[in-house]
């Protein structure tokens, strides 16, 4: 029976979801393997972790590859592809790296077909489906981008409400705040005139100009630029 390593990964906000915790991507990773006839030695996670981070720099991440490389195990079995990968780039480079030193690749749920990179069939599956998730998170981030534009247009919240802003009574809709859009206003002056953003987050405090949280006077050089950049 071929040694085989288990990945999971989930991000806090996804440990709430029973289809993709921690527990679930375990149970179907052990039922995988069982059907499969690969001998499961271990199951590396990384627990509240994003996806947007490469492999090596997750502490199972680092624990997965030190194992390949002693070659503890000849197979690695996961879930989903994005449990494991940044994009449909890493997946493909990752995996063509194990496949030069033997190392097979499993995915038990990849467009509702389970893949295995050993056999000529699973990797071109592979290609296939993995480009295709890039291609559907890239349309999802277009997607995304033109909303937002939109609001800007519309002169909708996105986000945090802007120095200089408060939320209308529809609770979407800006609307300014003179008083603070006099602040502002000073602020592009003083820069105009040559001052420096700690210089001005000073005089601001000096003068005990409420922040936006209207908890403090303290004005930072971030806060500064932030303003100057919007």
């Amino acid at each position: 029976m071929l040694k085989t390593i288990g990945y999971t990964r989930c991000s806090t906000h996804e440990q709430a979801d029973s289809g993709l915790g921690l527990d679930a991507q375990e149970e179907r990773i052990r039922a995988y393997c069982s059907m499969k006839g690969l001998r499961l030695v271990d199951i590396i996670t990384d627990a509240g972790v994003s996806g947007g981070k490469a492999l090596a720099t997750r502490p199972g991440g680092q624990r997965l590859l030190r194992a390949i490389k002693r070659r503890d195990a000849g197979a690695v079995v996961m879930l989903k592809l994005d449990r494991m990968f940044r994009n449909a780039g890493d997946c493909l480079n990752t995996v063509e790296v194990w496949d030069k030193t033997g190392i097979a690749l499993h995915v038990v749920d990849l467009g509702g077909n389970a893949i295995d990179t050993t056999s000529a069939a699973g990797r071109f599956m592979l290609v296939v489906l993995a480009g295709a998730a890039e291609m559907e998170r890239n349309l999802t981030r277009e997607r995304t981008r033109s909303a937002m534009a939109i609001k800007r247009a519309n002169g909708q919240r996105i986000g945090a409400v802007p120095y200089g802003f408060d939320l209308a009574g529809d609770g979407v809709t800006l609307e300014t705040i003179e008083a603070e859009q006099a602040i502002i206003g000073e602020i592009r002056e003083r820069r105009a005139a040559g001052a420096t953003l700690a210089r001005i987050a000073e005089e601001l405090s000096t003068r005990e100009v409420p922040t936006k949280t209207g908890k403090s006077a303290r004005w930072s050089h971030q806060a500064v630029a932030r303003i100057l950049s919007r």
